[in-house]
């Protein structure tokens, strides 16, 4: 089974599901879930106790949750919807987007 094509702080497009359209940052990636997660997109209320030593207030905050890879595309440099496609460029090894054959900058950590 191939891993997962999306990786960290890369820029997609939700295509499924609710939240339909909407485009975020990648925040974090669950390779064994296969669900990413991404920036203000699946908010959901939890509620949250107080703790004094921790400094944290009661009542209901909102976060993101996880999405199914699936339900994501990855936008490519001019921003429009890609698949991705992996190929060598001299010995090493790069994604690119399918619509426009151009390379998936890797970001530096």
């Amino acid at each position: 089974m191939a891993g997962i094509k999306i990786k960290r702080n890369d820029k997609v497009e939700v295509i499924a599901g609710k939240d339909k359209g909407k485009q975020g940052r990648v925040l974090r990636v669950i390779a064994e879930k296969n669900r990413v997660l991404v920036e203000g997109v699946m908010m959901v209320k939890k509620h949250v106790k107080p703790n004094p030593q921790r400094n944290i207030k009661g009542g209901i905050a909102e976060q993101e949750s996880t999405i199914h890879v699936s339900n994501v595309m990855l936008l490519d440099g001019d921003g429009k919807k890609s698949r991705v496609g992996s190929r060598f460029e001299g010995d090493t090894k790069v994604r690119f987007a399918k619509t426009s054959g151009a390379t998936i900058a890797e970001k530096k950590k």
